[in-house]
């Protein structure tokens, strides 16, 4: 096992584990020297955890959906069919996060406003008649052959950077509100009546809080802040007062079990909350979910929490739960080890990944448990989805980039 670690230690950066202890380091933040700790190439819990959650993802993404050719829409596919893509999904996707991790943080800082000119192009072409794909009344994807890429999803990373990297320019001018906050509540805004267009407004809610977290963390003025995040609260307020799908999916939630609902917008919910309900406490035994077979639309995609708790019970939501729970604090502190190094936009970055996955998690968790109102967000890693699983897996191989950069400094070395 240790020769094995030793050989990813080198796939993720050159560096073996480390026996003797690092030297200590002085840093932003830090009022004394930090105590010795040994250094290892990379976080390795932070990589079994998140090979874990891919690892379940990839069992009940096949659970979900293995039944779905007995439906005749899906007839001419395969039982594994999902299994298969999934899982080639997966692999490619773990590629991309290894060639991400080759990239140093300054260069992602350097290409980050022209990642973000890129987003927005993505965003604006899957608008385009014959171009964007539509799906259920919703045109998000660009169809590649082998598979259907969702702009939104990078939009959700390259936001992630500008902001960062946008808070970085702007320290001098942070308390100011038109030169600090103004125009990044443009380009979030630009974003968000892209993402409105086609429609997604559960992910323009993902940027927004992704946007928001960096500005608090980048340290901008308190009042400032909550004056931002009034105005954004008011502003969804609005979307769905002024909508009526978007009101009737509300009224959906807040009694989906009525005659009126119960087949329509909170026909998914009620069955979700069904599925949960079957597994008790330890659940059914996996493979044995009633409500995948036909009941509870996109079992597979964004209810797949729901199967878990059906086949899994309480058990294994909590686990799933706790997993994230522990990634998303393990991500946050990541980025403030690098913030106490005075590596501020590797920081920003690592924490608004952790914000990212823990947001977006908590979305769907609350949503499948019947919470939240009815949100098309996927469950990060595990959700059937290529573009999500790419984004997601590129996003967390950044933070352990971030985290590899830092343990070179505390080593003496230059990231």
């Amino acid at each position: 096992m240790n020769v094995v670690m030793q050989r990813i230690n080198g796939w993720f950066g050159g560096l073996s584990p480390v026996d003797g202890p690092a030297p200590a380091i002085r840093g932003a933040g830090y009022g004394r020297a930090t105590a010795a700790t040994p250094v290892r190439g990379f976080d390795q819990a932070l990589l079994w955890v998140t090979v874990a959650l891919l690892a379940f993802g990839l069992v009940m993404v096949y659970s979900a959906s293995v039944a779905l050719p007995d439906n005749p829409k899906f007839a001419r596919y395969a039982h594994n069919h999902f299994l298969v893509r999934h899982a080639i999904f997966t692999v490619l996707a773990f590629v991309a996060a290894l060639l991400a991790f080759q990239v140093p943080i300054a260069t992602w800082e350097k290409v980050a406003p022209w990642l973000f000119v890129a987003s927005l192009i993505l965003l604006i072409v899957v608008l385009i008649p014959h171009v964007g794909k539509g799906v259920n009344g919703a045109r998000r994807w660009i169809g590649l052959g082998f598979m259907s890429f969702q702009p939104s999803e990078l939009a959700k990373f390259a936001v992630l950077l500008y902001a960062a990297d946008y808070m970085v320019r702007k320290m001098d001018v942070k308390e100011r509100f038109f030169r600090a906050v103004l125009p990044m509540a443009a380009a979030v805004a630009i974003v968000g009546m892209l993402l409105l267009a086609e429609p997604d407004m559960g992910a323009f809610m993902v940027i927004a809080v992704i946007a928001m977290g960096i500005l608090f963390l980048g340290g901008v003025n308190a009042r400032m802040f909550f004056l931002i995040a009034a105005v954004i609260t008011i502003a969804f307020v609005l979307m769905i007062a002024l909508s009526d799908w978007r009101r009737e999916r509300i009224f959906a939630y807040l009694d989906p079990w009525s005659e009126k609902h119960a087949l329509g917008k909170g026909y998914q919910l009620s069955h979700s909350l069904i599925a949960i309900g079957r597994g008790e406490i330890f659940g059914v035994g996996l493979g044995g979910s009633v409500e995948k077979l036909h009941w509870l639309p996109e079992a597979h995609t964004d209810f797949l929490l729901a199967v878990i708790g059906e086949e899994f019970g309480l058990i294994g939501v909590l686990v799933v739960i706790g997993l994230f729970l522990w990634m998303t604090r393990r991500i946050m502190h990541i980025g403030r080890q690098a913030i106490a190094l005075d590596r501020v936009f590797a920081g920003l970055v690592a924490q608004g990944v952790g914000i990212w996955i823990g947001f977006q998690a908590f979305i769907n968790m609350g949503v499948n448990l019947g919470a939240l109102p009815t949100k098309g967000l996927t469950l990060p890693l595990m959700s059937y989805g290529g573009s999500a699983i790419l984004m997601n897996l590129v996003a967390i191989a950044v933070v352990l980039r971030v985290d590899y950069e830092n343990k070179v400094l505390m080593r003496g070395g230059r990231a």
